[in-house]
């Protein structure tokens, strides 16, 4: 029986990452993927004649340059066009909001609503990206060993606080207050416009399990900050091809270096001997032995399901069934015969078409949404983000024709009353209605539609929960603390079974830093 140096359980971009990285340093290495393609949540699909369509993930903003430099990633077709402008907001009182790459502009944007807005903008956005430096240093770092057990465990500690002394004491009383603040508290300190603090506030709860008056929601508005485009910070844009490129490319990377990848070949479990892991088993019952597993799957499958629990400690395996993992988001993917009408900027196409198109008038919208949620169910008004890839991409659909991304919050995972089968249609055909209070031709123009319920981004992904991120990116499941305290390095309480997935540092979006921090933990040696 063949012995591979590495396996990786899941396709997805991080395990491919670490599967490429591995295989660049010499590793004979195999990637494991359930379904019949790679990428995980960033995959294209023809889920209608004529239509390619980013299903799950749907942008790219976080992945990390060093990974697209050191893996070629552009040679192997990673293209990204980033959008501007960045966000359109409209408002039921017929007025609109656009946020652009100019700052200029953008600037000439928030003044129609608050000249005194438009005045701090500028050093509310550098304090962010000043703050954003410091943290995005830390995505590509294996968190330091917690609780710190020695010396040598400190130093780790002193090395991680030598990063912030470029802050300023104003900018380190802001890092705190991001990390532990809610979205909304942060930008009432700064901003006056219901409109303008609100478009900034819909990148705090994207993905979140709480509303822009939750604490952390700060964080997750900074961690959407982190990252670029094509070298510009803050930038977020559209991948040729759809995301599955992304996949496809870091694939290529990797099996140019020798790794292999086998589609349709689900992992069943993963077999201990003497506290070690030593293979895989499929579930055609095929076994297949490594010196070392990684699992990109989500902490929740990876010992709960794949590992017998006999080979975990009782403290462990009860650290990791309250890992909080349950989703809040739906994505709908539409197939369009043209453009929404919006009553606020009429006209098509224009400017609002290649934006995030933003559905939320006011922070207080937004509350009112995840109140539903707190309490089991769907958001009767939910916030909506849009996206037209084809505005940049106008291969991905038939001449004339589009592709529309809706993703949105909220749409708990664990509902109060009836089911996701019964509720997903009605819920697609409300969040239909509510476009049209701003755009009254959608439903006119929509011709296929698919709508992926947090039940259903489990069934399809293979995440618990529907949770995109593997996980809650709350204070106390982040950094030394993610998935678990103590467990936090890619190792696990099982010699040689790593995990480099979006539950370990730092966390979700496709970021590609879970696997490459992985796969250097792993080359140090697999003990």
């Amino acid at each position: 029986m063949t012995t591979y140096d590495g396996i990786i359980i899941g396709g997805g971009h991080n395990g491919l990452v670490t599967a490429a990285y591995l295989a660049r340093a010499g590793k004979k290495v195999l990637v494991l993927e359930r379904r019949e393609m790679v990428g995980g949540c960033a995959v294209t699909e023809s889920i209608w004649p004529g239509y390619r369509v980013s299903t799950g993930a749907y942008l790219s903003s976080l992945l990390q340059e060093r990974i697209v430099r050191e893996l070629e990633l552009e040679r192997y077709g990673y293209r990204v066009d980033a959008k501007d402008p960045a966000f359109f907001s409209a408002f039921p009182d017929g007025r609109c909001f656009f946020m652009w790459q100019d700052r200029a502009k953008t600037l000439e944007e928030i003044a129609k609503f608050s000249r005194r807005d438009a005045e701090v903008y500028p050093a509310y956005e550098d304090q962010l990206e000043r703050i954003a430096r410091v943290v995005e240093s830390l995505l590509l770092t294996t968190p330091p060993p917690f609780p710190p057990r020695g010396p040598l465990d400190f130093v780790e500690y002193l090395k991680l606080a030598g990063k912030l002394r470029g802050l300023s004491g104003k900018d380190l009383t802001a890092l705190v207050k991001i990390f532990t603040q809610s979205a909304a508290e942060l930008l009432d300190e700064w901003f006056e416009s219901e409109q303008v603090k609100v478009t900034l506030a819909t990148d705090g709860v994207i993905g979140a399990n709480g509303g822009p008056r939750s604490p952390g929601t700060a964080y997750i508005l900074l961690h959407h900050c982190m990252g670029g485009v094509a070298g510009h910070r803050g930038l977020w844009g559209f991948v040729r091809g759809g995301m599955g490129t992304v996949a496809e490319a870091i694939a290529r990377a990797a099996q140019a270096r020798g790794a292999q990848i086998r589609t349709e070949a689900a992992v069943a479990k993963v077999l201990v001997r003497d506290g070690r892991a030593r293979s895989v088993v499929l579930e055609s019952g095929e076994e297949i032995a490594a010196r070392a597993v990684a699992s990109n799957l989500d902490p929740k499958v990876t010992f709960l399901r794949l590992v017998d629990p006999g080979e975990l400690d009782l403290d462990f395996l009860a650290a990791i069934q309250r890992f909080r993992i349950e989703g809040t988001s739906v994505k709908i993917n539409l197939a369009l015969s043209g453009l929404p009408e919006f009553r606020a900027l009429p006209g098509s196409p224009g400017p609002q078409h290649r934006a995030t198109m933003h559905i939320c008038p006011d922070i207080e919208y937004v509350e009112r949404a995840w109140d539903d949620a707190k309490y089991g169910r769907p958001s009767e008004r939910p916030l909506l983000e849009l996206t037209i890839p084809t505005m940049y991409d106008p291969s991905l659909a038939p001449p004339g024709h589009h592709v529309m991304g809706i993703f949105l919050q909220y749409a708990p995972y664990t509902l109060r009353e009836g089911t996701w089968d019964e509720l997903r249609e009605p819920f697609g055909d409300r969040v239909i209605r509510l476009i049209e209070e701003y755009a009254p031709n959608m439903a006119s123009i929509v011709e296929h539609r698919q709508v992926l319920t947090p039940l259903d981004l489990e069934r399809r992904f293979g995440i618990t929960g529907g949770n995109i991120f593997h996980g809650e990116m709350s204070l106390d499941q982040m950094f030394v603390m993610r998935p678990v305290a103590g467990w936090a390095r890619y190792r696990t309480p099982i010699r040689g079974l790593f995990l480099c997935g979006s539950g370990a540092h730092p966390g979700g979006g496709v970021m590609g830093a879970p696997g490459y921090n992985c796969a250097r933990e792993m080359l140090k040696g697999s003990g």
